[in-house]
């Protein structure tokens, strides 16, 4: 008799769906081709190799995850092996330190400074070459974005820009200052989906697809 044995092996990336911009990131993996799942209570996080925290309001995240009584779920299924990518106030609420304020989650040793480049009219796009991700310059969004000022020995810079860090890891979380999700480029998704074990279509990494636009993700009824 043959025993066929079935993987337990988690296999979906969720995003956490309680405020910011949760829409841009369905998309980019669904382009990918990850399974994905919005990510709201303490029962979403089964199955889940990785997790999205989005863009939006880092203080207003922060309440959230205590008034729906999941920061020690979205803790506990991080020490199970689940890795976490924040992105602008996702990144704030991974650091460990937080200039004039009380950390969340600290689970990178990072320094981190919020709305570092003024206000929202100051907000600005660039591009820049980041050879650990892709092989070509990837286009880079700055919104009401924070700056990463100091990091530990144990945190690997992926991205430093004039004198603040844009893009750092440890074994377990992505931090990024900037908005991946907000450009036609794929390649941060992919690396994100690579960290976590799983697999993703095509092979090119800094893939932009010449017909996405900022808003394309509102024609996704699959999505919304």
């Amino acid at each position: 008799m043959t025993l066929h044995l079935v993987s337990n092996k988690p296999s979906i990336i969720g995003i956490l769906d309680l405020q910011g911009g949760v829409h841009e990131h369905l998309e980019h993996l669904k382009r990918l081709g990850v399974a994905y799942k919005r990510v709201k209570q303490a029962e979403d996080f089964a199955d889940l190799a990785g997790l999205i925290i989005p863009g939006g309001e880092s203080s207003c995240l922060s309440r959230l995850l205590n008034i729906f009584e999941i920061k020690n779920v979205l803790l506990g299924a991080h020490q199970r092996g689940m890795k976490i990518w924040g992105t602008c106030a996702g990144a704030i609420l991974l650091a460990s330190k937080v200039v004039g304020e009380n950390s969340c989650l600290d689970l990178i040793n990072i320094t981190i400074k919020r709305n570092s480049f003024g206000s929202q009219l100051d907000s600005f796009v660039s591009e820049a070459l980041i050879p650990a991700v892709a092989p070509e310059p990837i286009p880079l969004t700055f919104i009401r974005a924070p700056k990463i000022i100091d990091v530990n020995s144990d945190v690997n810079i992926l991205l430093k820009i004039d004198d603040y860090v844009a893009a750092a890891e440890n074994e377990s979380i992505l931090v990024t200052v900037f908005h991946p999700e907000l450009t036609g480029c794929l390649a941060f998704h992919r690396y994100f989906a690579l960290k976590c074990g799983l697999k993703t279509t095509g092979n090119n990494y800094d893939y932009i697809d010449p017909l996405w636009k900022n808003w394309s993700w509102t024609k996704h009824a699959g999505i919304i």
